[in-house]
């Protein structure tokens, strides 16, 4: 691939996202302060919260990554199943084995602590709520299983198929002399990298590299090289315009997630952009709220322009216990009186908190807090509730669940099944081609399926007056599939459940042990008639 492109290329998408840079240092400074420099290097350890005087935007923000990470992908239970797309193969005892085992290795993976998944995966949520986009990258690294890291937004530029999904990225990464010999070998860097590693002087300087992820146009699949992955990987030095190393993938190795998009645009705008006037217009009036609040506790004095406290010097102790001589005239009033500018700082706090409110609303703060503030709902209630809340938030997270989340679950199936980490899989999957489909289970998905459990209850509610007529009508309800519907959108894993060969032995033992009682029932009476027989035949001969 021609390096001079290449970095056309990425000159052109840098030059291209000015305005949203703006954008993004603008919302930074108010709820993100950790994550400015999108218009400039910034200094280590440099202060970056002089612009925040009300932390309640950066309090919603994390609020909304927990809610993201509670609801979507929650760390103490399983968040999506493998199956296939084939009915048959799915009844396969062998196959639903294995799907079972491959979900539970990638898990145990995904969680391990070298992953560090958790932490990153937070982060990206942190970065789609404050500024509409999120990036997670994800590696194997042999002997430490899958890798995963949040890029950080600045350092990102995206591209999209015709179909609107982003299949280009390039990265911008800096090293210095050393660390760039490290990564790629010194033989492998340009002439002015190599020279400054032999200076001293200049070894601890910076050099931009490029990292590029594009599909193939070159892809050969018999080939044993990066020319045989579908993903090309070039690290391009900027400095020098060489390419320093390259590579492939065998599966896109980002997952982006983009809160919503507007036309035209590829980045997305995340609920920071929404709530933005809120966030500016709180700290205006926190700050305005601060020097009332100052004014009212030490007010500006009014002075008698005569003179006083001793002649003409006004100097005015302020300090407790003081003693100021010539504040009072002889009539005994003060000559020295405070400001008073009739400020009403509970109104202010009112119009704050309505601002707290709207912000609170833009990152779905309010919406998960109405379980909590209700906590005495009955059970119908609380599934109703549930179901409301299903479709207010269906648009956002099935967009998760879609761009972000399917694409990782490739990713990393992809990366075990090329590390050969995965068992081997079925004759008969294999044969279909070892076609799978994501089953999501996370809470979000069992609220979005809440109605389903709404519509039974409501269902039944109805038929009961009706059943007391005619028992026949509630015939139409099969009781086993309603428990599994109940069990399944309730989250009960599948492991606890009975599958439909042990139900059918359950029932026959159950039929075999009605039958037994039954001949056991019918039996007594005639036990008792015998007993009453042999009785009267023994008191006749005696």
């Amino acid at each position: 691939m021609n390096v001079e492109d290449l970095l056309n290329n990425y000159s052109s998408l840098k030059g291209g996202r000015g305005t949203w840079e703006s954008h993004w240092e603008d919302i930074a400074e108010r709820i993100l302060p950790r994550q400015t420099g999108f218009l400039g290097d910034s200094t280590a350890g440099e202060k970056k919260t002089q612009r925040i005087f009300d932390s309640r935007p950066m309090i919603a923000l994390d609020r909304f990554a927990n809610v993201m990470d509670s609801m979507m992908t929650p760390r103490q239970s399983k968040w999506h199943e493998l199956s296939t797309n084939d009915n048959v193969l799915n009844k396969d005892a062998s196959v639903k084995a294995w799907f079972y085992e491959a979900n539970q290795i990638l898990y145990d993976m995904r969680y391990s602590p070298k992953a560090n998944f958790a932490g990153q995966n937070t982060e990206r949520w942190i970065s789609m709520g404050a500024f509409g986009t999120g990036c997670l990258f994800i590696d194997f690294m042999p002997g430490v299983g899958l890798r995963y890291r949040n890029v950080h937004l600045k350092d990102l530029y995206f591209g999209e198929n015709h179909q609107g999904i982003i299949d280009v990225v390039y990265r911008s990464i800096n090293f210095n002399a050393r660390q760039a010999a490290q990564r790629f070998g010194e033989k492998n860097l340009p002439e002015e990298i190599k020279k400054a590693l032999e200076d001293s002087k200049k070894s601890e300087q910076m050099f931009e590299f490029v990292h590029i992820v594009m599909p193939r146009e070159d892809y050969d699949p018999n080939r044993a090289d990066a020319r045989g992955k579908p993903w090309a990987s070039i690290y391009v030095a900027v400095k020098g315009k060489e390419m320093v190393q390259e590579g492939g993938y065998t599966s896109f190795p980002y997952s982006i997630s983009r809160y919503v998009t507007a036309p035209g645009e590829i980045y997305g705008r995340g609920p920071a952009m929404t709530a933005l006037p809120d966030i500016k217009m709180l700290n205006e009036m926190a700050k305005t709220d601060i020097r009332a609040a100052h004014r009212l506790v030490s007010p500006a004095l009014l002075v008698n322009d005569e003179g006083i406290l001793g002649g003409g010097a006004m100097k005015i102790d302020m300090r407790p216990d003081a003693i100021n001589y010539g504040g009072i005239d002889k009539n005994g009033r003060q000559m020295v009186q405070p400001l008073n500018t009739g400020a009403r700082v509970d109104i202010s706090e009112a119009k704050m908190e309505q601002r707290r409110t709207s912000i609170d609303d833009a990152f779905l703060v309010t919406l998960f807090q109405l379980l909590v503030e209700t906590p005495r709902m009955t059970a119908t209630e609380a599934l109703i509730r549930s179901q409301e809340k299903g479709m207010l938030l269906t648009p956002t997270m099935g967009r998760q669940q879609s761009e972000a989340l399917g694409p990782q679950i490739e990713r990393e199936l992809d990366l075990l099944m090329f590390h050969n980490v995965l068992p081997p899989m079925p004759a008969m999957l294999a044969e279909a081609g070892g076609s799978y489909e994501i089953a999501y289970t996370s809470p979000m998905s069992r609220m979005q399926r809440a109605e389903e459990l709404v519509g039974v209850q409501r269902t039944m509610e109805l038929l009961t007056p009706f059943a007391n007529i005619d028992p026949t009508v509630l015939d139409i309800i099969e009781p086993t599939r309603l428990a599994r519907l109940t069990a399944e959108v309730s989250g009960v894993p599948n492991p606890v459940m009975r599958t439909e060969e042990e139900l059918e032995t359950l029932r026959q033992q159950r039929a075999e042990q009605e039958q037994q009682q039954q001949a056991i029932d019918a039996a007594q009476p005639l036990a008792g008639a015998m007993k009453d027989v042999a009785q009267a035949q023994s008191i006749s001969r005696g």
